[in-house]
């Protein structure tokens, strides 16, 4: 009976130990891999200045980043801009403030919705593809025919991409963001029933020029944060058609969490900036 007991004991313990284990491993490979991908964009950003430029893979991938994804956000713009007024005007209905429904949508898309989900939007239709393209390059040997060459892979394929999206994220934002308010406005004006002149006036007084910056500013960094990790995904990739799916995922995937996670630590540092500031 003893012996059974200590053998169950035993058996607790290392499903214990096994679980703690794989607990630090996970967050021991998170910590591995976020600092190789932070040297990874470092070494980007300084080959961006490097000789010869690549201006003509700059304008290539900014037409891919930006103008191919155009369409998308104004769909979801538009109807991401509906579906927000009218939950926020059936809540503030209810006590009888519709004529704060304007600006509390307008202040929800151009500081939040706006570029979080431009960022997830275009990580998930470029992000994807740039890890799928460059990974295919590395399983098929293209990138050490490159080096083969005399071209530096990274700059001739990660620099151009990661200022492309630097570039492009910003004005993809500006884009949903005006996209979304003319969806709330005519869902709020010409179905709901809220004045025209009210819906912009509430805008006009609490609506800052501060607030879309702080949208753009976040657009700008969520679009270094999924070039980075997605080409830095495609140019590690191993194991054939396998790894190239693997690598699309897993950087379509770490993309998506770590814009989430980014705009909660941006919004409070820039909260926190302001409050020092003495900005209202």
């Amino acid at each position: 009976m003893f012996d059974a007991w200590m053998k169950i004991r035993n058996q607790v313990n290392e499903q214990i130990d096994d679980f703690f284990i794989g607990i630090w491993r996970i967050v021991y490979d998170f910590f591995v891999a976020t600092g190789k991908t932070v040297l990874f964009f470092i070494q980007a950003v300084k080959l961006v200045f490097a000789k010869p430029t690549r201006f003509g893979e700059f304008i290539k991938h900014m037409e891919f980043i930006g103008n191919e994804s155009v369409m998308i956000i104004v769909l979801t713009g538009a109807f991401t801009g509906m579906a927000l007024a009218y939950q926020i005007f059936l809540g503030f209905d209810l006590v009888n403030m519709t004529n704060l429904v304007s600006p509390t949508v307008a202040l929800g898309i151009s500081r939040e919705l706006g570029p979080v989900l431009t960022g997830l939007i275009v990580a998930a239709r470029a992000g994807g593809a740039m890890s799928a393209r460059i990974g295919t390059m590395r399983v098929s040997e293209q990138i050490d025919a490159l080096e083969v060459m005399g071209i530096n892979p990274v700059q001739y394929l990660v620099s151009p991409r990661i200022v492309a999206a630097l570039v492009a994220m910003p004005l993809l934002c500006a884009i949903f963001d005006f996209v979304a308010m003319a969806g709330a406005y005519l869902l709020c004006v010409k179905v709901l029933g809220v004045e025209s002149a009210i819906f912009f006036d509430k805008i006009q007084a609490w609506l800052h020029p501060r607030d879309i910056y702080e949208g753009l500013l976040k657009a700008a960094v969520f679009g270094l944060i999924f070039a980075t990790v997605c080409t830095y995904r495609g140019f590690t990739t191993k194991g054939g058609a396998k790894g190239v799916g693997e690598a699309t995922n897993s950087g379509v995937v770490y993309s998506m969490v770590l814009i989430i996670v980014m705009n909660f630590f941006m919004t409070n540092v820039i909260r926190f900036y302001y409050k020092i500031a003495g900005i209202r």
